[in-house]
């Protein structure tokens, strides 16, 4: 019997959720997801913030090409000198702050947490981790122990140990980070909290905490980095900086990779003590290194990163005075919509997809969808998103 690839993902596929959507997409470009049928989608998801420069972008494509015709895995991380890597590490050395000068790749934004986490451990010599309530830093243990939800890391305990959960925009907390902490992990923006902005001064304050503690300050830049804010770096935009860069998604403009981030100093701590303190077999991989480096080529030539401020303020100015939205927090091309019930949101999310729009919830906020576009979407193509938004929005019983 031969089973439909339909069949074959229902029954042999590993799935966390027991209703995925189950859309067949055989192809997509730019903002454009095509479905077996030919139904074409308007992705306002981007892969969650992976597809900052769109779908299939050339300049990504021939870097990926002409990687893979020279070499692809050839030794363990950190042995042989290649292309790829050190081209990337020096143009994102170019691109930060002068004392983040040293990058570790690594496959994936959990693993990017992993590595911080163990680095700033070692370090420091301290065993205490500071993260947030309704933070989001991966599904991996140590990620999932500083994850700031309950319910989602319950079921898998005991997890490290250690871990306070801050509340976010709580300056009194703050008096928690003590000469016993490792390091504060912390999002500038809340992302899966529904795009939940720092209030004035309580980064600049967590800074001043560390650096009286001697605590080192991890940021995870996963999912609002290489543009999506409106600076190549969401901490850009608060002047602060931190000790260690968490980075991933966006980062291989839609191929695997993750880095984390520091000082020489900091990072040579993985070298000695144990020797190989930190390995990975497929981390910086030579592909994505190239695809990584084309994409960080293209957002800083092509004017992406600027111009998602002012469509990230037409996606606002659009939708904002609709009466069934209670509330639009946005920085550049991330936008959180609020609508104030989750059983209206429900509905609104089935009737988005039904109109070609892919939109989803956040996680641990039940009534605000995310809007995330690949950051090439033009203004027509964001007129006539809020437009279809506006429709389905009119529909929704009150």
């Amino acid at each position: 019997m031969c089973l439909t690839e339909r069949e074959l993902f229902y029954r042999h596929m590993g799935l966390p959720s027991r209703a995925p959507l189950g859309l067949e997409i055989v192809d997509a470009e730019g903002i454009y997801l095509f479905d077996r049928k030919g139904k074409k989608y308007i992705d306002l998801v981007s892969g969650v913030s992976v597809s900052n420069l769109g779908h299939k972008h050339p300049a990504v494509i021939q870097a990926v090409t002409e990687q893979a015709q020279k070499y692809m895995h050839l030794m363990v991380y950190g042995q042989y000198i290649q292309s790829p890597q050190v081209k990337l590490v020096a143009k994102l050395s170019e691109n930060l702050p002068e004392s983040l000068d040293s990058t570790y790749f690594v496959n994936s934004g959990s693993e990017a947490i992993e590595g911080a986490l163990k680095l700033a451990k070692r370090a420091t010599g301290r065993p205490g981790i500071i993260a947030f309530k309704n933070a989001y830093h991966g599904s991996t243990h140590g990620a999932l122990s500083i994850l700031g939800d309950e319910k989602l890391k319950n079921s898998f305990r005991p997890l490290l140990p250690g871990v306070t959960l801050l509340n976010f925009n709580d300056f009194d907390d703050l008096e928690k980070i003590t000469k016993d902490t490792a390091c504060v992990v912390l999002e500038t923006i809340q992302a899966e909290a529904g795009i939940i902005l720092p209030e004035e001064g309580f980064l600049t304050a967590i800074r001043k905490k560390c650096d009286e503690t001697g605590t080192l300050l991890i940021i995870d830049d996963i999912q609002m980095g290489f543009g999506r804010t409106g600076k190549l770096f969401s901490f850009e935009h608060f002047g602060i900086t931190p000790d260690i860069l968490a980075l991933a998604k966006a980062m291989g403009g839609g191929m695997p990779i993750g880095a984390f981030i520091a000082s020489r100093e900091i990072m040579k701590s993985l070298t000695f003590s144990p020797e190989l303190g930190h390995i990975t077999t497929f981390g910086g991989h030579p592909v994505s290194a190239a695809a990584a480096l084309a994409s960080l080529d293209t957002l800083l030539k092509e004017d992406l990163i600027r111009t998602a401020t002012d469509k990230g303020a037409l996606f606002y100015s659009l939708l904002s005075s609709h009466p069934k939205i209670r509330e639009i927090r946005h920085k550049g091309l991330m936008l959180g919509v609020d609508i104030g019930s989750d059983k209206q949101l429900t509905t609104l999310l089935d009737d988005f997809l039904a109109k070609g729009l892919i939109v989803d919830r956040f996680l641990f906020n039940q009534t605000t969808f995310r809007i995330a576009p690949p950051l090439v979407i033009t203004t027509e193509e964001i007129h006539r998103v809020c437009d279809l938004i506006t429709e389905c929005l009119n529909d929704v019983d009150s």
